[in-house]
């Protein structure tokens, strides 16, 4: 299982613009999200990969994608963002008991749950939670090669964390992107998935996370 050394940076306030954001968290290493697990169904693999830091205030999560096509159809919080071009960070600050599924679109459209695996027993966050969640994306079609890149700037207060709470301790995680109605659905991941349809919502397959 993969697991990764996640570096606190200095992040008094947040920024204006993607650019700004980027040049803050641009010495931080970038992790690849490669894996396929269901390669015979769904062969096509988007180019993925993602930087995460974290400040006294907020986890950082910096996704970098290139695909083929490039849709966002859903525009309100809680809609369903991973039918269109759609990244995912699942955390567990509980040993995998339960954890926070955050799922945003190209346009920085998002929802958020938490509970344990077990559907029936999860909930979402209120629209007004998931709106403290700052996004700055961008998009291009270069010689005809779409990317878009998406900084989520997560306070910790929506995991229930006081300021200053990560440094220190240890998580679990995984990072994906899919795009669930897009013309080639795709579901990959950071961390392997041993099971025989597409599901994210596997805690043990999430892999260890430091806050140094």
């Amino acid at each position: 299982m993969k697991h990764l050394e996640v570096s606190e940076i200095n992040a008094n306030h947040i920024q204006l613009d993607y650019h700004s954001m980027a040049s803050m968290l641009e010495d931080q290493a970038w992790h690849g999200i490669d894996e396929v697990s269901w390669k015979a169904e769904f062969p096509y693999v988007p180019k993925v990969r993602f930087q995460i830091a974290y400040s006294s205030s907020h986890i950082f999560v910096h996704y970098d994608v290139e695909e083929e096509f490039v849709k966002a159809a859903n525009i309100r919080p809680n809609e369903s963002v991973w039918e269109d071009s759609c990244v995912e960070f699942f955390i567990s600050f509980d040993q995998k008991k339960n954890y926070y599924n955050a799922e945003f679109n190209v346009l920085g459209t998002g929802l958020i749950g938490y509970g344990p695996a077990i559907k029936e027993e999860r909930s979402r966050l209120e629209n007004s939670e998931i709106l403290k969640v700052d996004t700055f994306t961008q998009v291009r079609t270069l010689n005809g090669v779409k990317t878009w890149q998406l900084i989520l700037a997560i306070p910790v207060e929506i995991f229930g964390l006081e300021l200053n709470a990560l440094k220190g301790t240890s998580a679990y995680a995984n990072f994906y992107k899919c795009g669930d109605s897009l013309p080639r659905p795709h579901f990959i991941s950071w961390n392997f998935i041993d099971n025989p349809t597409p599901n994210f919502h596997l805690p043990n397959y999430f892999g260890k996370i430091n806050f140094r």
